[in-house]
């Protein structure tokens, strides 16, 4: 769900700092165009979470790996658990997105009750 939430963020983002530069630049004043690219640059790098999503996603498919095995595995669980909740932290800090915003919250509810499971497995 966040990254159908995500998608296109990066032109969200880009579509209103236009809209601002427009309202605040005067008529017939241009921006200069590599400087504002380089901006665009940076603040498209800013929003994009897809590291983050990618990172989350190995870091779940190792957890559901783990669960399946025979030996003792609570410790690897709770330290797969501590990466989730900073790929989630860091995906709700670089969301400009309440939709994300909500959706990182729901997660780390689920990231905190699966840790207190987690901590009474051997």
């Amino acid at each position: 769900m966040i990254e159908a939430a995500s998608k296109g963020q990066s032109e969200r983002v880009l579509a209103r700092l236009r809209e601002r530069i427009a309202s605040l630049v005067p008529e017939g004043v241009a921006p200069d165009p590599d400087r504002l690219a380089t901006e665009v640059a940076i603040l498209a790098d800013k929003v994009d979470v897809v590291e983050e999503l990618v990172r989350f996603r190995a870091h779940n498919a190792a957890f559901v790996k783990f669960l399946g095995q025979d030996e003792p595995v609570g410790k690897r669980l709770d330290f797969l658990l501590q990466e989730m909740n900073r790929e989630i932290n860091t995906i709700g800090s670089k969301s400009v997105s309440s939709e994300i915003a909500h959706l990182v919250v729901d997660v780390k509810e689920e990231i905190e009750r699966l840790r207190e499971q987690v901590q009474n497995i051997e």
